[in-house]
């Protein structure tokens, strides 16, 4: 009779009942090796109970009828795989209209795994986690653990971690503030009205007097009268330090060069003294001080730090080296605002995930450059030009590198603009849209 071939199978409380031979289409899987000496067999019923989804169970069960796996749109992808993983299924077998479904879920999860990692959200508790980063979770289970112990996380957490507690808000909030004034006092000194002439020691009277947009002074007495020139070669001791503050005030409002200089640098050496002062917690304080040393954005702040003090005693001793140009890593402390503000941490991330597009971009703007170098060249060669300065294809390539992503006046020039834009655009801009869209929305505001 057509019942002998027949099963009944319960997932979920609810009944499914088909035939035999269609579980036996998939084979080496749960459903095709059933027997009534399973466990899950009930001999009253004459059922197979599996306490599973039922609605995942039905699109599994048309699997088996039509061969075909369709991803469901009401449950939750992760749900649906380890559905699939249970029964024994590939969820790789789905079919090709539901790819971008599958494709979707995934990369969901692969972000959401990239954001516990940069700890966006910071749980307050601290609890075994805390300590396990620094290794002391067994001292935390045993109840031994010492005063520095206990202390040390928390001074790492309020200096790393801005959203753990309020006091880390605020100590964030000072670290922006003399972060943002010491690149400002940075771009402001090199203004004309704020820089100084560099005057040369007595013992060095054949060096010549030239502009400085750096602070410069000389160890030695030289006597200068500020009516005929605004140089004084020891303002850098002498001002901002054994000054009463009222005067310290004035040079806010004094129209005099070197007083507004002299300000500068208080406000400058007031900035890396804070700076100094927070990387010395961190470092002292840190789970890993090789993992702190090896991070980019730590490296660049200690180097820009440094190279502060050793200007400013190099230009104490009276020496002659110049590091105006080591003072432009300085102004890469502005990568310091991804460690406060999680939007821009994500934004990092983005690049660094989309190396493979990125690279796809790059070929294109290098194919373009090829193509259009190309052109230009045997352009100029149909007729005889003594003008001509295409005189090879590297000289092409230049020329085109320059003028693809830019726009200039030349009908050659609009042509590589008219091609080099939409490259640029139209392939970064909604990859890089969709990324951030999909990582970064509805996560926890940032500092700012």
């Amino acid at each position: 009779m057509d019942s002998e071939y027949r099963i009944i199978l319960n997932v979920g409380g609810v009944r499914h009942e088909t035939y035999k031979h269609t579980l036996k289409k998939i084979p080496a899987t749960r459903l095709s090796r059933l027997t009534t000496n399973l466990a899950n067999y009930d001999p009253v019923l004459n059922e197979y109970f599996f306490d599973r989804h039922p609605g995942v169970f039905s699109q599994i069960l048309n699997y088996y009828r039509t061969g075909k796996l369709h991803y469901p749109l009401d449950v939750c992808g992760p749900l649906f795989e380890e559905e699939l993983k249970y029964w024994g299924l590939d969820s790789n077998e789905c079919e090709p209209c539901c790819w971008m479904t599958l494709s979707g879920t995934r990369d969901t999860q692969e972000v959401l795994k990239t954001l516990d990692e940069l700890d966006i959200e910071v749980d307050n508790d601290d609890g075994p986690e805390l300590y396990q980063r620094f290794g002391w979770e067994d001292d935390f289970h045993n109840d031994s653990l010492s005063s520095w112990q206990k202390l040390k996380p928390k001074i790492w957490r309020l200096f790393d971690e801005p959203s753990s507690s309020r006091g880390a808000k605020v100590i964030a909030i000072i670290s922006v503030f003399f972060l943002i004034t010491a690149i400002l006092v940075f771009c402001l000194k090199t203004h004309p009205g704020l820089r100084i002439s560099e005057i040369s020691s007595v013992f060095n009277s054949s060096r010549e007097v030239r502009a400085a947009s750096h602070y410069r002074y000389r160890p030695t007495t030289v006597s200068v009268d500020k009516t005929n020139s605004k140089a004084h070669p020891g303002f850098m001791v002498n001002f901002p330090f054994n000054t009463s503050f009222q005067k310290k005030l004035r040079c806010l409002f004094s129209r005099d060069p070197i007083e507004k200089s002299l300000l500068m640098f208080m406000v400058e050496t007031l900035c890396n003294m804070w700076f100094t002062i927070e990387i010395l917690v961190r470092f002292i304080c840190c789970p890993s001080r090789i993992e702190y040393l090896k991070a980019p954005v730590n490296l660049i702040d200690i180097v820009a730090t440094v190279t502060f003090y050793i200007d400013v005693l190099i230009n104490t001793f009276g020496a002659s080296a110049d590091l105006e140009f080591f003072s432009i890593i300085r102004i890469m402390r502005l990568f310091k605002l991804t460690h406060h503000n999680s939007g821009l941490k994500i934004l990092m991330h983005t690049f660094r995930a989309s190396a493979k597009e990125l690279m796809l971009l790059v070929f294109f703007l290098v194919l373009g450059v090829v193509v259009f170098a190309s052109l230009v060249y045997y352009a100029e060669r149909v007729e005889p030009n003594p003008d001509n300065e295409f005189q090879s294809i590297p000289i092409g390539l230049w020329w085109a590198h320059l003028q693809l992503p830019h726009s200039v006046f030349m009908y050659s020039s609009k042509t590589c603009f008219v091609m080099g834009i939409p490259t640029v655009v139209f392939l970064t801009f909604p990859y890089l849209k969709g990324v951030l869209y999909h990582s970064a929305d509805n996560w926890p505001t940032s500092l700012f």
